[in-house]
């Protein structure tokens, strides 16, 4: 087998998002990996168990303006997302690679997932509101209001096992470009999370001054912990804001939330990773979506064990917004990043569907 040299007579390394020129990820990309992809890297060496090697990051798609909210159909064996200023969700379809508009216009919606019963839900912005799509195409409207106000701009969405709906509400939908009608924004309600009971009630379960600006958020797989991602401040926010952080609660047999803590400031290298969605794997280990702005080499995904230390990174040309476990084993990892869908698989599965 024949290995590129470099002028020392040492094996060079593949390109990554860092090099220059920079790396290719697309389809038309040459090989990247000897072993393990360049732009995955291991910072404690228990990530090298989660690490597939000979999988390379590849972007499935671009052409979107702000990709949000993936989430897999596993009956479909689909992976749908949200392009928010397009008013559109696209569908990627894993038999043969094609990708589609699946609904338009989508009331700007941002997170997706799927219920137990393969059901889609969304959170609107234009509507201000949280909706699943029943099987009969039908919408049912899940949350729109907390005691008697309406809610800002549902960010994204995760389902208990008990059938119950959370959901976190900040006020980034109130921009023009994200559903929002005017530059003025009429807020009713601080940014708190959100609780649907299978009987259709709605309690807050954090309120603002616990995690101000909520954005992605996760159970573990013991569904004995619920993590929640703390961002900036939205417009027209007159609240205390988010400072880029993740906090873990509790959660007690009686729904209730307890024992709120810093789960991780997510700054690395004296980098702030700002992150938006949250996903965990089957050993509890936390995947968050990071958006380090220009700082290059550090957008893409952080990986963190159940303690809160950082174990691995994964490197994307692009801000990394939210990201999902698909596939049919759960075992590949999609990653809605600004304008594209990027895609890799991992030594490890998704804690649960969507």
């Amino acid at each position: 087998m024949l290995i590129a040299q470099t002028r020392q007579g040492q094996p060079a390394s593949p390109p990554s998002v860092v090099s220059n020129p920079p790396r290719v990820f697309g389809a038309e990309a040459p090989p990247t990996t000897y072993f393990n992809d360049p732009d995955v890297l291991t910072i404690d060496p228990a990530f090298n168990a989660l690490v597939q090697p000979n999988a390379s990051i590849a972007r499935l798609w671009t052409g979107a303006l702000w990709a949000e909210g993936p989430a897999w159909n596993s009956q479909g064996r689909y992976l749908l997302w949200s392009d928010i200023p397009t008013n559109r969700q696209f569908r990627w379809l894993e038999d043969d690679g094609r990708v589609s508009v699946f609904r338009h216009p989508s009331n700007y919606s941002n997170g997706n997932t799927f219920d137990a019963q393969g059901r889609q839900l969304s959170c609107e912005h234009a509507t201000r509101r949280v909706v699943r799509y029943e099987h009969d195409g039908t919408i049912t409207v899940i949350a729109a209001a907390f005691q008697g106000k309406r809610l800002n701009s549902p960010n994204d969405v995760v389902v208990h096992r008990d059938g119950s709906i959370w959901f976190t509400d900040p006020p980034y939908g109130a921009q023009i470009y994200e559903g929002g009608e005017t530059r003025t924004v009429n807020r009713e309600l601080p940014t708190n999370v959100y609780r649907v009971d299978p009987s259709g009630r709605v309690d807050m379960v954090i309120p603002e001054e616990q995690v101000p600006d909520p954005n992605g958020l996760t159970f573990s797989p013991d569904f004995a912990r619920l993590y929640v991602a703390s961002t900036g401040k939205g417009p027209g926010d007159s609240g205390p804001g988010g400072k880029g952080e993740v906090y873990v609660f509790d959660v007690g047999t009686d729904h209730k939330l307890s024992n709120r803590r810093l789960f991780t400031a997510c700054t690395i290298d004296e980098v702030k990773c700002g992150p938006d969605g949250v996903r965990c794997d089957v050993d509890g280990n936390v995947w968050i979506s990071s958006n380090a702005g220009r700082a290059l080499g550090y957008s893409g995904v952080t990986v963190w064990n159940p303690a809160g230390t950082l174990i691995g990174r994964i490197r994307l040309p692009e801000v990394c917004a939210n990201l999902a476990f698909g596939g049919p084993k759960r075992n590949r990892l999609f990653m809605a990043a600004s304008q594209s869908i990027y895609a890799l698989y991992v030594a490890t599965q998704g804690a649960a569907p969507g």
